[in-house]
């Protein structure tokens, strides 16, 4: 029998603590979020492994290191309102959850969908709604958003979802193929868009963000 409280502390002890995450907030929702819970029933042994684990034909549970040094970028706030694209099960939802005000967590796949609200449901979080709908055209109807948070990475990030940021909103999104990938930060104030990179981070892909194939004559 797992014990997964010792494993969700050494997660955070090895895993999190060792690559420079030192917020507080961020540490502490690692260690409240049942992360086995969000995993299907075949794979919970590896639920703490340092590694994307897969929840979905194509889709993922981030890497937990990448994914703490991520949430530690966004610098979250309980003041902030959060959008989520790619809810996937409703892990990283239930993180933003502890970390945010409001999280709206939208979901392309209905099934996925389905599970992350199913799921969020049983782990005592009021302030997370999980909507189906087209992950690229983000989810106008409640922006703006102080923070967007993609749980994956992309080849690009459209404007559509940039123009729901609040002014001294946030965008955090791995941009970028493999170990080239970067932790991209954007920020908008006073309608201007800046944008940094901070560190690698290879991640799998969110599959609708693809870019389609040019054809080259």
């Amino acid at each position: 029998m797992i014990d997964f409280e010792a494993a969700r502390r050494k997660m955070v002890d090895n895993q999190i603590r060792t690559r420079d995450v030192t917020a507080h907030s961020v540490l502490q929702a690692f260690l409240s979020v049942p992360r086995e819970d969000f995993i299907p029933e075949k794979a919970r042994s590896l639920a703490y492994i340092d590694a994307d684990i897969e929840i979905a034909p194509g889709r993922y549970l981030m890497d937990p290191s990448p994914l703490a040094k991520l949430l530690q970028l966004a610098a979250i706030s309980k003041s902030d309102a959060v959008l989520e694209i790619g809810a996937g099960s409703g892990y990283i939802s239930a993180l933003l959850g502890h970390l945010a005000g409001s999280v709206v967590a939208v979901e392309s796949d209905e099934a996925l969908a389905a599970q992350a609200a199913q799921i969020l449901s049983t782990v005592d979080l009021g302030n997370v709604k999980v909507v189906q709908g087209n992950m690229e055209a983000g989810y106008a109807s409640q922006a703006p958003y102080d923070v967007i948070f993609f749980d994956g990475s992309v080849e690009e990030v459209p404007t559509a979802i940039i123009e729901q940021l609040n002014d001294g909103g946030r965008l955090i999104a791995v941009v970028g193929h493999g170990n080239a990938a970067q932790a991209t930060l954007m920020v908008r104030e006073q309608g201007l868009v800046s944008q940094s990179s901070h560190f690698n981070a290879s991640l799998k892909p969110l599959p609708v963000f693809r870019r389609a194939k040019e054809f080259v004559f």
